[in-house]
């Protein structure tokens, strides 16, 4: 039965109450009752007191919108996506990675946080959710202004829905790797409490078969960071992401909790997930039907395989490992290796071996997902070219050799690429006129 008075001495506090009215702002707000009800919609909450108010009235959990609006109160069902366009000012990306077992939800968790880093993002927040798992966040102003040359608060939940999507295909194959390293099938069978023909298919565990990620709608709502949970009792409390591996539910017990982190705060370094926003934009655009077909299957290099003795002294110096740069690093060798006539499997191979002289060395998952894409690209892309003020220089691999400068004072040849053939063509020419002097 629930302890209304414990209710009351928990949202009774000063830190609680500012904390709730903080994140509540701009959004619809809802109370649920101790039976799941939810009160009427829309409703808003203006400042601290209104919490109060509200549990005055029986509510025992705050559920609040993905969506930022500039008058809540005017929301409407009849409305249409004009008038919500219209009406919203912003949405944050919300990332439910659902499941029944906590510590497989603790694993999931950890791995978007992951693909989150691997984009740049560190305006990210997480909170357990006062029931079974957690919820990732990212605040709108992390976004980028516009997409496509169009508000970014217009492009809901269309582009919400494609980077949950282009997210899960990212982090699918380390999830289950992961999961794995922990929990054998049938455990996790037990754990989830499916039969194991629920959660497999024809390449084995399936885990979105065992965590599911909803992509959401319109005035979707997820509960309030320090709101209490109506059926668990617990609090959906914010915690660090180094805190998780220890997290343990009765964390979340009112009695327990201080308000010390934040969930979705606006003070966040703007435009951060503009890199996360572009990349799952691309993808989805070419992963309109999902592909089945291996890597290798999927493009077949035609130009002749170039070795390692030709390549240019900037891509042999980026060989032997690299501590700052080491993602562009991956960019420009993935390139510059397919031009140079490799496979998958080798180039595969060369850049494992090539991340173990990293410090530190990158993610095997971040090598697998970014050679992933490439191999998916209808056209082989160069990489940067030598001016490029980003890259070699600014990356202390650009020494430039004999054949780079072409007997001049300055570097003639424009990418990489273009160094193997003057080099095999150069050697071509001392073996004629070796033979020639013979």
């Amino acid at each position: 039965m629930i302890n209304f008075q414990k209710i009351w001495n928990y949202y009774s506090r000063e830190s609680v109450l500012k904390a709730i009215a903080e994140v509540a702002k701009d959004r619809e707000v809802v109370s649920v009752f101790q039976d799941g009800r939810f009160g009427k919609r829309p409703d808003v909450i203006q400042y601290p007191q209104d919490v109060l108010q509200a549990v005055a009235g029986g509510t025992v959990s705050f559920h609040g919108s993905v969506e930022r609006w500039q008058q809540p109160m005017k929301l409407d069902v009849g409305m249409t996506k004009q008038d919500l366009d219209n009406l919203r000012t912003g949405w944050d990306v919300l990332i439910d990675p659902d499941v029944a077992d906590f510590e497989i939800g603790k694993i999931a968790t950890k791995q978007i946080i992951e693909a989150l880093k691997d984009h740049g993002v560190s305006s990210y927040s997480i909170k357990f959710t006062g029931g079974k798992g957690f919820h990732v966040a990212i605040p709108f102003e992390a976004m980028p202004e516009k997409i496509n040359m169009q508000p970014t608060s217009v492009q809901y939940p269309e582009f919400l829905q494609k980077i949950i999507q282009y997210l899960k295909w990212y982090v699918e194959d380390q999830l289950k790797q992961e999961i794995l390293s922990q929990f054998t099938p049938k455990e996790i069978s037990q754990r989830i409490q499916k039969p194991l023909s629920d959660i497999s298919d024809e390449n084995g565990i399936n885990v979105f078969k065992i965590v599911s990620m909803d992509v959401f709608g319109s005035r979707h709502l997820f509960r309030l960071p320090y709101s209490i949970h109506e059926k668990s009792m617990l609090v959906s409390l914010p915690i660090k992401i180094s805190n998780i591996d220890r997290f343990e539910k009765e964390n979340a017990s009112p009695e327990k909790v201080k308000v010390e982190e934040r969930f979705l705060s606006q003070k966040v370094t703007l435009h951060d997930a503009e890199a996360l926003v572009v990349e799952a934009l691309d993808w989805a655009a070419k992963n309109k039907v999902e592909e089945k077909e291996e890597l290798s299957k999927v493009f077949e290099k035609r130009i002749k395989y170039i070795p390692e003795e030709f390549f240019p002294p900037c891509i042999k110096l980026a060989s032997h490992g690299i501590a700052d740069g080491r993602k562009r690093s991956v960019f420009i060798l993935i390139n510059f290796l397919r031009n140079m006539g490799w496979g998958i499997d080798k180039i595969e191979k060369y850049l494992m071996e090539w991340n173990e002289k990293n410090y530190p060395p990158l993610r095997a998952n971040y090598l697998r997902t970014q050679l992933r894409w490439h191999f998916r690209q209808d056209r082989s892309l160069l990489p940067p070219n030598c001016d490029n003020q980003n890259f070699y220089v600014v990356m202390n691999i650009c020494q430039p050799d004999e054949i780079c400068k072409n007997g001049t004072d300055k570097i003639v040849i424009k990418n990489p690429v273009n160094y193997p053939p003057r080099k095999m063509n150069k050697s071509v020419k001392k073996l004629k006129e070796f033979k020639k002097k013979r």
